[in-house]
C-alpha cells in the first residue's frame, strides 16, 4: 500500500469550515447584504459579495462559485481592482476543490495579475503559492517548485514570514513526489524550524507525518516511527483526527513491514522483538484508523487500510479474512473511482452551465447599454431572478433524473431486470417455482494452495479476470448469475423467464468458460506461473427463485437441483464439463457426450454424470 502525502494547500487556509445550519457569520453577511441593496451598488457591497463565497467555500461550494461571480461582475462594472483580484481569486480556489485545474489556473493567473498592478504583495504571494498548487496537481513538478519560490521570496521581502512555512511544506512535498528525499528533507526541517515562531502544532503535526513518510520509503523505519509518533501526539493536540487516521495507518505499516522483512529494530511498543505481538499491535492500530476513517467518511483512508488489513491477515495466512478485506479495498476503490466519474461529470454540467450564464449576462449588459439606467437595472434585476430560478430548477431536475438512473443501475446490478420492475412496481417482489432449469457451478482446484503463494493483488486480479470473463460468456446466452462465493462461481438457465433452451445455453457458455480457462492456464505456465484448473458442473431441473435480505437485497434459488449441480462440479475432473443425466437428455442430440457411469455424489447416492466433449 502506498503511504500517502497530506497535502497542505495555502489556499485551503482561507476557507472557513463552517457549517451550513446556525453559521451566525454568513447570517450577518447575508443580512448586511440585503440592507445595501437599498443603496447604489458600490465597492463595500462588492467586498460583501467577496466575503460571503469565502465563507460559503467550506460547505457549500456552489454557493460559494454564485457571490463570487456577482462579485467579480459588479467589481467589472465599478472598475474597483482590488475586488477584481480577490472575487478572481475566490472563483479559482473553488475551481481548484472541483478539481477543475485549467480553470483554476486561469482565475488564479487573472488574480495575479491584477495584485501585482496592485502592488499587494500578500495576494500575489498567495496567488503564486496557490498556482504552485496547481501545478502540482498536474504534475508539473518544474513549474510548481518556480511559483512556490517566487512565493517564498515575496513573503521574505514584504516580511510576512508566518505563511513562508507552509510553502515550504508544499516544495517539500514536490520534492518527494519527485523522489528526491534529500530535498524533501531539507525543506521539511527547513519548514519545522520555521514554524517554531508561529506555534501552528497543526502544520508540525503534518510535517512530521511526512518526515516520517520520507524516511519510511527510504527503509530507515525506526526514524520513520520516531516521527510518526511525533505526527500522531501532535495531531491528537490539535485535533486533526484525520491526520490521526492517517499517521495510525503509517504505523501499522511500518510495525509489518519489520516483521515481514525480519529486522531487528528498537520500536516504542515494549514488543520484545515479539513479531506476533508487533503484528497484533499493526492491525489494532488498523482498525482504529478504519474507525476514524469512516467516522470521517474519507473513502480513502478506508480503502488504504483496508488493503492493509488484506495483506496482514495473508501473511498471517488466514486466507479468508484476507479476501474479505480485499473484496472491502476493491468495493471502495469502485466507489471512488465511481465518485470521480460523477465529479467530472458534474464539472461538464457546470461547464455549460457557466458558458450559459456568460452567454446570458453578455447579452443582458448589450441591452443594458443602449436603455436608461433605471429601466436597464429594473430588467437586469428580473432576468437574474428568472435565471437563477430556472438553474434552480433545471440542477434539481437534473439531480432527480441523475439519482434515479443511479439507483436503477444498482438495483438492476443486484437482481434480474424483471424482479426489479416487479420489486419497483409493488414494492416487494414473489417467489416462484420454476418446473425446468438449468444450474452450473464452478469452482477452482487447490485454490487455497495457489492462493497462499500469491499476493491479494494479484490473488483478486485472477479472480476478478476469471469472473468478469464468466460474465461476459453468460450474458451471451441470456443466462443469469446468481452469486460467487470465494472462488466460486454460480449461475442458472432457464429464470427469471422461462424457456426452453436453458439446458442447450448452459452447456454452450460452460464450454466456452472450459476454452477461455484452457487459454490462461496455457499463458501462465508460459510465464512460469502457478495455474489455476477449473472443474464445471451442471444439473437440470425444478427450483424455487425469490429474493432475500432486506438491507442488502439478493436474488437466489433453492432446491435440490441446486444441490445437485453443486455436487456435479466437486464429482467432476479439472478442465472438464461435467453434466447429470438430466442434463443429457435435455442436451444429447446438440452435444457429444462421455458417459462416466454412476457415480457417488455426497449425500445423493449413485448419479448418472456425462463429461460433454467440445465441439
Amino acid at each position: 500500500m502506498k503511504k500517502l502525502i497530506v497535502i497542505i494547500l495555502l489556499f485551503t487556509g482561507t476557507i472557513h469550515l463552517a457549517k451550513a445550519e446556525g453559521n451566525d457569520k454568513i447570517d450577518s453577511l447575508l443580512h448586511l447584504l440585503k440592507n445595501n441593496n437599498v443603496y447604489k451598488s458600490d465597492t463595500s457591497k462588492v467586498d460583501l459579495l467577496i466575503d460571503i463565497g469565502f465563507e460559503y467555500l467550506g460547505f457549500a461550494p456552489d454557493s460559494s462559485l454564485s457571490y463570487s461571480m456577482q462579485a467579480l461582475n459588479l467589481s467589472t462594472e465599478l472598475k474597483y481592482e482590488k475586488g477584481i483580484a480577490r472575487s478572481n481569486n475566490g472563483i479559482a480556489i473553488y475551481y481548484a476543490i472541483k478539481s477543475d485545474y485549467p480553470r483554476a489556473l486561469e482565475y488564479f493567473l487573472a488574480a495575479l495579475k491584477m495584485f501585482e498592478s496592485l502592488h499587494d504583495f500578500n495576494g500575489e504571494a498567495k496567488a503564486l503559492a496557490n498556482i504552485g498548487n496547481i501545478y502540482r496537481f498536474k504534475a508539473s513538478y518544474q513549474d510548481a517548485l518556480k511559483y512556490y519560490l517566487k512565493a517564498v521570496k515575496i513573503y521574505e521581502q514584504a516580511g510576512k514570514k508566518s505563511n513562508i512555512p507552509t510553502i515550504l511544506s508544499n516544495i517539500a512535498t514536490t520534492h518527494y513526489e519527485l523522489l528526491n528525499y534529500p530535498e524533501a528533507l531539507r525543506y521539511n526541517f527547513m519548514a519545522l524550524e520555521m514554524n517554531k515562531s508561529t506555534g501552528n502544532t497543526r502544520l508540525d503535526a503534518h510535517l512530521f507525518c511526512n518526515i516520517g513518510n520520507v524516511y519510511s520509503d527510504q527503509s530507515d523505519f525506526k526514524k520513520g516511527l520516531e516521527y510518526y509518533y511525533k505526527a500522531k501526539s501532535m495531531s491528537e493536540e490539535s485535533g486533526e483526527i484525520q491526520l490521526t487516521s492517517l499517521v495510525l495507518g503509517n504505523i501499522a505499516r511500518t510495525y509489518f513491514l519489520i516483521v515481514k522483512d525480519n529486522l531487528k529494530i528498537e520500536i516504542q511498543e515494549p514488543f520484545s522483538g515479539n513479531n506476533k505481538l508487533i503484528l497484533q499491535e499493526s492491525k489494532s492500530k488498523t482498525f482504529k484508523a478504519i474507525k476514524i476513517a469512516e467516522e470521517l467518511g474519507d473513502l480513502t483512508l478506508m480503502k488504504d487500510n483496508y488493503l492493509q488489513l488484506s495483506e496482514l491477515y495473508l501473511y498471517e495466512g488466514d486466507c479468508t479474512n484476507s479476501l474479505d478485506y480485499f473484496k472491502k479495498y476493491t468495493t471502495m476503490k469502485d466507489s471512488i473511482f465511481n465518485q470521480e466519474k460523477d465529479k467530472k461529470l458534474t464539472q461538464a454540467a457546470m461547464q455549460y452551465e457557466f458558458d450559459k450564464q456568460q452567454d446570458s449576462l453578455k447579452a443582458e449588459q448589450e441591452k443594458k447599454d443602449i436603455r436608461q439606467k433605471n429601466i436597464r437595472n429594473s430588467i437586469s434585476a428580473g432576468l437574474v431572478g428568472a435565471l437563477f430560478f430556472l438553474t434552480v430548477v433545471y440542477r434539481q431536475r437534473n439531480k432527480i433524473k441523475a439519482g434515479k438512473k443511479r439507483s436503477d443501475e444498482l438495483l438492476l446490478n443486484i437482481l434480474p431486470e424483471e424482479v426489479a420492475e416487479e420489486l419497483k412496481a409493488k414494492g416487494s417482489a414473489e417467489a416462484k417455482q420454476f418446473d425446468q432449469v438449468t444450474v452450473m457451478f464452478t469452482d477452482f482446484k487447490g485454490f487455497t494452495q495457489i492462493s497462499e503463494k500469491l499476493t491479494p493483488s494479484e490473488l483478486v486480479a485472477e479472480i476478478h479476470t476469471f469472473f468478469k470473463a464468466f460474465d461476459n460468456i453468460i450474458g451471451k446466452y441470456a443466462i443469469e448469475k446468481i452469486k460467487t462465493i470465494g472462488d466460486a462461481y454460480m449461475c442458472a438457465g432457464g429464470l427469471p423467464v422461462a424457456n426452453n433452451t436453458n439446458a442447450v445455453d448452459v452447456v454452450n457458455a460452460a464450454l466456452e468458460i472450459q476454452q477461455f480457462m484452457q487459454a490462461h492456464l496455457l499463458e501462465r505456465k508460459k510465464a512460469g506461473k502457478d495455474v489455476f484448473e477449473i472443474r464445471i458442473g451442471i444439473h437440470s431441473g425444478p427450483v424455487v427463485a425469490g429474493i432475500v435480505g432486506v438491507k442488502k437485497f439478493a436474488y437466489d434459488i433453492w432446491g435440490d437441483t441446486v444441490n445437485i449441480a453443486s455436487r456435479m462440479e466437486s464429482s467432476g475432473e479439472p478442465g472438464k464439463v461435467n453434466i447429470s443425466g438430466s442434463t443429457y437428455e435435455l442436451v444429447k442430440e446438440q452435444f457429444n457426450c462421455i458417459h462416466r457411469g454412476k457415480i457417488a455424489a455426497k449425500n445423493k447416492g449413485e448419479i448418472d454424470m456425462y463429461f460433454v466433449e467440445s465441439v
